[in-house]
């Protein structure tokens, strides 16, 4: 009688996907971005409020590309230190990191 092994397939996975991510890296990664959302809502708020001039009609799709604006100069300013919060974010994640 012949018998037959079965056995899992093993997965080829790539190494870029099992190198490990420095928590550091991802950590201030996640505030810059944390930091541009806020710096966003901040510009897009103000762009509401003192872009429109009373009785003017406003063209199609402008919200589209002042919403496009503003992310852009939200995440610009975020990566160049923005008003601080990713810092002070990643500062805290440092000195707590393990505990808990």
């Amino acid at each position: 009688m012949n018998s037959v092994s079965l056995s899992a397939p093993t997965a080829v996975v790539s190494p870029q996907l099992t190198a490990p991510v420095p928590s550091a890296a991802r950590s201030a990664k996640a505030a810059r971005e944390f930091e541009a959302h806020l710096i966003g809502s901040l510009l897009e708020s103000l762009e509401k409020t003192f872009a429109a001039v009373p009785g003017e009609n406003s063209l199609p799709g402008v919200d589209d590309y002042n919403y496009l604006g503003s992310q852009a100069i939200a995440q610009a300013l975020a990566d160049r230190g923005g008003f601080g919060v990713a810092a002070i974010i990643t500062g805290y994640l440092r000195a707590h990191e393990g505990k808990g």
